[in-house]
């Protein structure tokens, strides 16, 4: 019988549980905290609160339309990290307190290696060596991934994330947190007819900080000139910020791929969501004769069925945690 998993995620806002039976993903279910668009983003001491309120409802939801009782569950995988301290404690209280009532083996899970690893909750999987460009709200990275759990990031943001760059400036032409979602949608109906510079990062790196500020200055300069600027050109103003973030994004996978000869290319965490980006990913991939793989939308933003499948797989190596495992905001891949 397949080792079946319980799987927990609460690194930021969203509580989620899910079970694995290997190979399939046996459910999913998340709750998202939509108390943080009152504030214009996450405030950790609410995300905390929300997630005391929902994990137990959440799993018990997640047993249920497994079709699996608590007793069938052979061990726990959680978030350790990287995260909100406060949301993080509170889903490895919950794993750690689970485990010693069942007498079963923990499981703990880098958050970012669980986004790459989403790429074989379901088929098609890439198959090793490839390339996955890992893009959220908090990180943005290319991942060399040689086997399910031997990974290495070969480029990575000097600053801001790639969702932080959606999301402020979202704020910055007064969009609804979070933003990215919001820029994508008005961008299908807009042209990327307004210019902003590629920031000249040598290698493999990123950045966004300047790229942010330059949208900042240029809304100035034409607010001055027309107070309805933003609001007459809404959609070229999203499209064309989307369109040079996912420049800034496909450049440096291009360079990855031409580097390192991989022509097995993937995108994960919250960010592959983006129509842009997934549409830039399938069309460089038909020119340069690439292998490339999105995970469906369910397994983009955070969810515990990643955690379960990276689980499972530390489970086969018996990479086991104790009672004494604390939760990390912070935790390099």
């Amino acid at each position: 019988m397949s080792t079946t998993i319980l799987a927990i995620e609460s690194s930021c806002d969203d509580t989620s549980a899910a079970v694995y039976a290997h190979p399939m993903v046996l459910s999913n279910c998340v709750a998202n905290q939509e108390t943080h668009r009152l504030y214009g983003g996450v405030v950790p001491e609410v995300a905390s609160r929300e997630h005391q309120k929902n994990i137990i409802p959440v799993v018990d939801l997640a047993l249920k339309k497994a079709g699996v009782d608590k007793e069938q569950i052979d061990a726990i995988a959680f978030t350790r990290g990287p995260g909100l301290i406060g949301s993080l404690l509170v889903g490895v209280s919950f794993a750690k307190a689970f485990a010693l009532s069942r007498n079963i083996p923990m499981i703990e899970v880098n958050h970012m290696q669980a986004h790459v690893l989403a790429h074989f909750a379901q088929p098609p999987y890439p198959t090793f060596p490839f390339l996955c460009l890992t893009v959220s709200g908090g990180h943005t990275q290319i991942v060399l991934v040689r086997d399910h759990l031997d990974m290495e990031v070969i480029g990575q943001s000097l600053d801001d994330a790639a969702g932080e760059a959606f999301d402020k400036t979202g704020k910055i032409i007064g969009l609804d947190y979070p933003a990215g979602p919001i820029i994508d949608r008005y961008a299908q109906k807009g042209s990327a007819i307004f210019s902003f510079p590629e920031p000249q990062i040598a290698g493999l790196n990123f950045s966004f900080s300047g790229l942010k500020t330059s949208i900042l200055y240029f809304l100035k300069k034409e607010i001055k000139k027309n107070a309805g600027f933003i609001e007459e050109n809404l959609n070229d103003i999203c499209a064309s910020v989307q369109a040079r973030i996912v420049s800034i994004l496909m450049n440096k996978l291009k360079l990855a791929a031409e580097q390192t000869g991989i022509r097995e290319i993937a995108i994960a965490g919250g960010v592959s969501a983006n129509s842009g980006l997934r549409k830039a990913l399938e069309q460089t991939g038909n020119q340069l004769g690439w292998n490339t793989f999105i995970p469906a939308f369910e397994f983009c933003t955070d969810n515990a069925a990643m955690i379960a499948v990276a689980g499972y797989y530390k489970f086969l190596q018996e990479e086991f945690v104790g009672q004494d495992i604390a939760p990390l905001a912070r935790w390099q891949l």
